[in-house]
């Protein structure tokens, strides 16, 4: 059984991605055994409540330094003793020494086709935003390992999606989770769960 951590900072529809996959068989053996957001708000934690998944709120505004909370992090994640730690919206930089702890055994899932609109400010809307702006035909969505590195680590997954013309930064965002995100996120946990090599 693979024991896995979400970590995520907004609604959590890739959290829900990940447990509507493991509801219907598309992710096999595998169980979410924690949550943890950085944003006390986050709508994820009342999803993982509804799915009777623990879920916890660490967040940087209750620790006197960025330390302290780093520190908080990574305990609560031990606490949970997981395999694969996903990342699923996190807007949280992940402490170095976390990312030594936990080596290829974090992954995170990013809305462009890295190395495209990727790294330290592409985010949520900003990511899509900037590929509007750029005028690409294709963009799409990429499961990568994390690393020390921001969106650097060996890419696992990627899938594209087609840009309309008449698209704006949110159908855009919409259409990269329900045709990529969605769908490679919980095919990459899969694959992980199964041993299977990328």
């Amino acid at each position: 059984m693979l024991r896995i951590v979400v970590c995520v900072s907004g609604g959590g529809t890739n959290l829900q991605a990940i447990i509507d996959g493991i509801a219907d068989g598309r992710i096999a053996d595998t169980q979410i055994v924690g949550v943890i957001s950085n944003n006390a708000g986050a709508f994820a934690l009342e999803r993982a409540k509804l799915n009777g998944i623990d879920a916890a709120c660490i967040s940087p505004r209750d620790y006197e330094d960025r330390a302290s909370f780093h520190r908080a992090l990574l305990e609560r994640v031990n606490e949970y003793a997981p395999d694969l730690i996903v990342l699923a919206g996190f807007l949280v930089t992940i402490p170095p020494e976390m990312i030594r702890a936990y080596p290829n055994r974090i992954i995170n899932i990013h809305p462009s086709l890295i190395p495209s609109f990727c790294g330290v400010g592409y985010y949520g809307l900003k990511v899509h935003e900037a590929a509007l702006k750029r005028g690409v035909k294709v963009t799409g969505a990429t499961v990568h390992f994390v690393d020390e590195g921001t969106d650097t680590g060996p890419i696992l997954l990627q899938k594209s999606v087609k840009v309309h013309e008449d698209d704006t930064p949110k159908t855009l965002q919409r259409r990269v989770m329900e045709e990529a995100e969605w769908v490679i996120l919980p095919q990459a946990i899969d694959r992980i769960a199964r041993k299977e090599r990328f």
